[in-house]
């Protein structure tokens, strides 16, 4: 049964608004009422809940020509293979001996990715399908209020932290992403999640070396500064790094972030309803470039490292 207990439950624990709730429900009954539908629908969530899977983008692809035969959007279906197929991960956790609560933290970023589908495509599902293969292959988890796992020191040049610490290119740190929980950026829940994250990924900096936070994002421009109110929790957030390169960008790409649906309107029309929405409108209005960073923490368990 598709329209199962555990989907249900799973949308009510994050709060699914009612046009998802609505839409999700309506495939997951018609793969009830359409065996066909259903047993091609099956194949595919079986093989995208391997953590092994060779080929998620191939899965994805496929689930797409399936909505189109069945007339449904394929943010939509995708959206729903991968709560379906989220059953199996939590089984994954615990085989793993991973926490539970870890599951459902980093499950949380389909509610993410659901909002910004909604506001962006006016459709209940995902547009960015391809992203959550790192959940699923198990490498990437939610420790608070940010998003982590293990990858590589990627800039054509070494660099020396603030410490003294030399990092170069291959490198084993630890990346960050930071969904669009709605969560503010302050400094108790930045700090909450660096220290989840530490107990995490300690194992991997042997001894008492500290562990190194990577992150790329718009988030870390440095130019921030001069255009975001200085109560910005971004700036905040931006204080957090030491910037290792940076670059300017002409063309906003990350515009959607900020501005949902509206994103690719002429500057001058750009809603200008929040403080950090007045401060982009009014930057690309000037004709001044946006952009984006590259940073890292040093993180002792309890503090920065600078």
């Amino acid at each position: 049964m598709h329209n199962s207990e555990y989907i249900r439950s799973f949308m009510e624990r994050y709060d699914y608004p009612e046009l998802a709730v609505t839409t999700f429900t309506a495939v997951e009954d018609e793969l009830d009422a359409n065996p066909a539908f259903a047993e091609k629908f099956d194949a595919l969530v079986a093989e995208y809940s391997k953590t092994d899977c060779p080929d998620r983008g191939a899965i994805l692809r496929a689930v797409d020509a399936l909505a189109e035969e069945r007339e449904i959007s394929p943010y939509t279906l995708q959206f729903v293979l991968l709560m379906n197929a989220s059953e199996a991960l939590r089984e994954h956790y615990a085989e793993q001996g991973v926490d539970e609560s870890v599951f459902w933290d980093s499950m949380d970023d389909l509610r993410c990715k659901l909002i910004e589908c909604i506001n962006c495509k006016e459709v209940a599902g995902t547009f960015v399908g391809g992203w959550f293969g790192g959940f699923y292959d198990m490498r990437m988890f939610k420790y608070g209020r940010f998003e982590y796992h293990l990858t590589e020191f990627n800039p054509d040049v070494c660099y020396t932290t603030k410490c003294g610490i030399r990092i170069k290119r291959g490198d084993t740190l630890v990346n960050m992403h930071i969904p669009s929980t709605g969560v503010p950026l302050t400094d108790e829940v930045r700090l909450d999640s660096y220290k989840r994250a530490y107990r995490a990924f300690k194992k991997y900096f042997p001894g008492d070396s500290p562990v190194i936070f990577v992150c790329g994002s718009w988030l870390l421009y440095p130019k921030h500064v001069d255009f975001l109110p200085a109560s910005s929790n971004i700036l905040k957030f931006l204080s957090d790094f030491e910037i290792v390169c940076w670059e300017d960008r002409e063309y906003f790409g990350d515009a959607w972030r900020v501005f949902d649906k509206y994103a690719d309107l002429p500057p001058e029309e750009l809603p200008r309803n929040t403080s950090l929405r007045r401060a982009f409108a009014d930057r690309l209005s000037a004709g001044e470039p946006t952009g984006s960073g590259y940073g890292v923490i040093v993180f002792d368990g309890e503090k920065i490292v600078r």
